[in-house]
């Protein structure tokens, strides 16, 4: 438990470090049983599970089909797939079966993986991985050992053991927050529950404790900046609190202090429908499982509007709004990072009205980098420019982008206003944009504007030098707003106004000053389905002249259809 550091290790010299701890964590005494039986926390599907069993492999977004064919034998179409093949998550889905036959695949499957890749020469042995294959392996030990000979019960300890060595010598190469807290996870579900693996339950414990202390902000938020992963990092951290307690093992205070801290933000960052807002690459999460998480934490905090990880909600009646009101993570941490500053996410009840476009990675590198820009979310665009940079490469880090982002709000009896800027369009366009928002109590009614200006000598000289040889045109800039694929948008035959009809038939009308009104195609995102779905977006077009730009909007609802709509749940999606 010496290593505390971060591993600054390029990618691939850091898989050579990984494959070499795998191989020399060979020796070593394996455990020869399980000492405490621990209860699985994730909650697999039983539909699913008979996919799998019928050779329809979905992870990742990714549907490959091979009846008769073993989950090792196909090829993998992505890295996340891959990943999701070798954390074992699976497993889940198989034991929510729970037959014979389902014991039966989960075991032919996993000796396959001890055969080919159980010696450290294969695929999967990456920290976060070993950790969550851990977490899977100890939580369904009594399904899958049930009915095995002795030969074949010491041949998965011996796996165990050695997952176990060399997570003691990776950990600290994981990337801090997600990733590390899976590996620590998975090495503190071994060392409470495998035969001579208790020494390691105290030193991991801190360490979790340690780590909770150095990455948990104090306002319950990850450096990413991401929602998803806050919301596994919770999961994973309230998985090792209850298997701690239940093992009467006593819970470091800042682990328990993080979950207190984290329960809140989390909750602020969820939308009518429960799911969480898609911002730097998160996505909804799975439906129940942060639910699930905060009722096995035991917490039912009262969310937050403000200080949510750099984003604001606002909420009244039904209408729930989350926006992103802080600089984007750069750097190594901007690896997943968007171009989103001042963009919002919108909902009414249970049913979703604006979303960002998603997270496009599991689509290609061509999706993750167009989901990635400023104009992939509800936001403004200066001549089609995000408001952050995108390094290069498929992977690239956002390496510029504001530096400051202000934010106040205020409140009384009418509604809440918030009021946000940044200076993402200074270096290269001289203007800083400023975006203001009013809620009003009911509700009913969301106005906006979007205000684009010079105000300093320096800004004016950049914005006039912008301009280059046509200086009255100004600069174009749009503002975006992605509808969901689930409402049915309709231009008025003025084109002045855009009718917003949910599924529930609830009706908003969306309307604009100062600008130019169209509506056109976008794309949703849904890592539920094969495919992007199409859908429409709202756009407003204006132009910055004389150092200043402005347009107004709102949206007001119109009528319900003549239905109650307050408990109405959304239509379950397939893939």
């Amino acid at each position: 438990m010496a290593h505390k550091h971060v591993s600054t290790a390029s990618p691939n010299r850091n898989g050579l470090r990984n494959k070499l701890a795998a191989r020399l964590a060979a020796l070593g005494r394996a455990p020869r049983v399980f000492s405490y039986h621990l209860e699985p926390r994730s909650i697999g599907s039983y539909a699913v599970g008979r996919q799998l069993m019928s050779g329809n492999f979905l992870f990742a977004g990714q549907l490959v089909e091979a009846p008769g064919s073993s989950i090792w034998a196909i090829d993998p179409p992505s890295e996340d797939f891959a990943a999701a093949l070798q954390g074992f998550g699976w497993l889940d889905d198989l034991a929510a079966v729970g037959d014979a036959p389902a014991r039966k695949l989960a075991q032919r499957w996993l000796f396959e993986w001890i055969a080919t890749a159980g010696a450290g020469k294969g695929e999967g042995w990456r920290p976060d991985l070993a950790g969550r294959r851990l977490i899977r392996w100890c939580s369904h030990a009594l399904f899958i050992l049930k009915g095995l000979s002795p030969a074949q019960s010491r041949s998965i300890f011996r796996a165990l053991g050695r997952q176990v060595r060399y997570l003691r010598r990776r950990w600290p190469s994981a990337a801090p927050g997600q990733e590390r807290f899976e590996a620590l996870t998975g090495l503190l579900y071994a060392g409470i529950s495998l035969d001579g693996c208790a020494p390691l339950v105290a030193p991991i414990s801190a360490t979790i404790g340690r780590e909770c202390e150095r990455v948990i902000d104090a306002h319950g938020g990850l450096p990413t900046r991401n929602p998803e992963a806050l919301m596994e990092s919770f999961v994973l951290l309230t998985w090792a609190a209850r298997t701690l307690a239940e093992a009467r093992r006593v819970v470091d205070k800042r682990h328990q202090a993080a979950l207190l801290r984290m329960a809140p933000t989390l909750r602020g960052l969820r939308l009518g429908d429960g799911a969480l807002a898609r911002f730097h690459g998160g996505r909804r999460g799975e439906p129940g499982r942060l639910d699930q998480a905060l009722a096995d934490a035991s917490l039912r905090p009262v969310p937050r509007q403000e200080n949510l990880m750099g984003f604001e909600r606002l909420s009244a009646g039904r209408l729930t709004i989350v926006m992103d009101c802080a600089p984007p993570p750069k750097g190594a941490l901007g690896i997943n990072a968007h171009a989103s500053t001042l963009g919002f996410e919108m909902s009414s009840g249970r049913r979703p009205i604006l979303m960002n476009c998603g997270a496009g990675g599991r689509f290609g590198a061509d999706w993750r980098r167009a989901c990635r820009a400023t104009a992939a979310h509800n936001t403004v665009a200066l001549e089609r420019v995000s408001s952050s940079t995108i390094g290069a490469g498929n992977h690239g880090q956002l390496v510029a982008g504001p530096q400051n982002v202000d934010v106040t709000r205020a409140q009384d009896m009418s509604g809440t206003w918030l009021a946000a800027s940044h200076d993402g369009y200074a270096a290269s366009f001289g203007l800083k944009h400023e975006r203001r928002l009013f809620l009003s109590f009911d509700g009913r009614s969301f106005k906006g504007e979007d205000a684009l200006r010079a105000d300093d000598p320096a800004q004016r000289a950049r914005f006039t030098e912008s301009l280059g040889d046509t200086p009255t045109l100004g600069v174009a800039f749009v503002a975006h707003f992605h509808i969901h694929p689930d409402v049915t948008p309709s231009i008025d035959l003025d084109g002045q106004a855009v009718s917003l009809t949910l599924k529930s038939n609830e009706v908003w009308v969306f309307r604009q000053e100062g600008g130019l009104l169209r509506l056109e195609d976008s794309v949703f995102l849904d890592q539920r389905r094969l495919k992007p779905r199409m859908t429409k977006q709202i756009v407003v077009m204006g132009r910055a002249v004389n150092f200043a730009g402005r347009i107004s909007w709102s949206f007001m609802r119109a009528q319900d259809g003549g239905r109650n709509t307050r408990d109405i749940a959304p239509e379950d999606e397939t893939t």
